[in-house]
């Protein structure tokens, strides 16, 4: 069932469980569905996200109406969300075209003008009921997984200040963590999340889970992590059970057995993230 899982979001920060968004690939059928599937079979809410970079090949108003219509097939909460918008215009365009939640990604801007672009989505989102998620700690993105030196460590004194000029109803921040591939063990300052635990109760974000330690992702949740965020490690698994199919199957050329197989397979890869996030059971 479609939502906005705010209320969800604020309970899962409170008693210590967190709601996976899974990045859809531009509203791949085969995605949705797996994800749709594993969540109504664990009982879990569940987060489709949005990135505009992925939608170029089907378009924006493709991911929300299967995003919407797969929705509807379960009876669990299902959010769908724009992730990392980059300005007004493209949360004004996600709100139009009936996302549920929206991002405002204004991170490379000074504190000042994050949290100015972050009011102007935010007004508006309110007249829709759309909630807004925020970012401060510019993310970084690994290519290919060559490293790269944290830079967006936060200072919790700069999410003080920028929490007291602008009210998002959640807020990634950065604490080392990165989009993509990590080389190597990724240097996650959790101690952040521990500081800004200590003046908020806003539902916090963390981007970038795939190959970040379980333990550190559910160190993380306990500190009031309620949403995370994975998107590399199921499009290469997609991927990968896809090319299975290729090989064991007797497909003849029946592209639909071979969606099948490999939306069938990734549902357990996605019941793997939602019993990392501890939402089993919590709808």
């Amino acid at each position: 069932m479609l939502t906005n899982n705010l209320d969800l979001l604020r309970r899962a920060s409170r008693e210590g469980f967190a709601i996976p968004a899974i990045n859809t690939q531009g509203g791949n059928y085969d995605i949705i569905r797996a994800c749709c599937k594993a969540a109504e079979e664990l009982r879990s809410p569940i987060i489709l996200a949005h990135y505009v970079s992925t939608g170029a090949y089907s378009g924006n108003d493709w991911f929300v109406e299967t995003a919407k219509w797969c929705a509807g097939k379960v009876d669990v909460p299902v959010s769908v969300h724009l992730d990392h918008g980059d300005g007004f215009p493209i949360c004004m365009e996600a709100l139009r075209l009936g996302f549920t939640s929206v991002m405002i990604d204004g991170s490379t801007l000074p504190i000042e003008e994050n949290a100015a672009v972050t009011n102007e989505v935010i007004r508006t989102a309110r007249c829709f009921g759309v909630p807004v998620e925020a970012e401060i700690g510019e993310l970084l993105r690994l290519d290919n997984g060559v490293p790269m030196e944290n830079k967006n460590i936060v200072d919790p004194e700069d999410v003080k200040r920028f929490l007291s000029l602008c009210q998002p109803d959640t807020l990634a921040i950065g604490i080392g963590n990165a989009h993509g591939y990590y080389r190597g063990k990724p240097d996650i300052h959790l101690d952040v999340l521990a500081a800004v635990r200590k003046f908020t109760d806003i539902p916090l974000v963390l981007h970038g889970c795939t190959g970040m330690e379980e333990g550190i992702v559910r160190q993380s949740i306990r500190l009031g992590v309620a949403k995370i965020n994975f998107g590399t490690e199921i499009r290469y698994k997609y991927v990968q059970h896809y090319q299975e199919g290729l090989e064991k199957l007797e497909h003849q050329g029946h592209s639909w057995k071979l969606s099948q197989y490999a939306s069938d397979a990734l549902v357990e890869d996605v019941k793997k993230i939602i019993q990392l996030s501890g939402s089993v059971g919590k709808v």
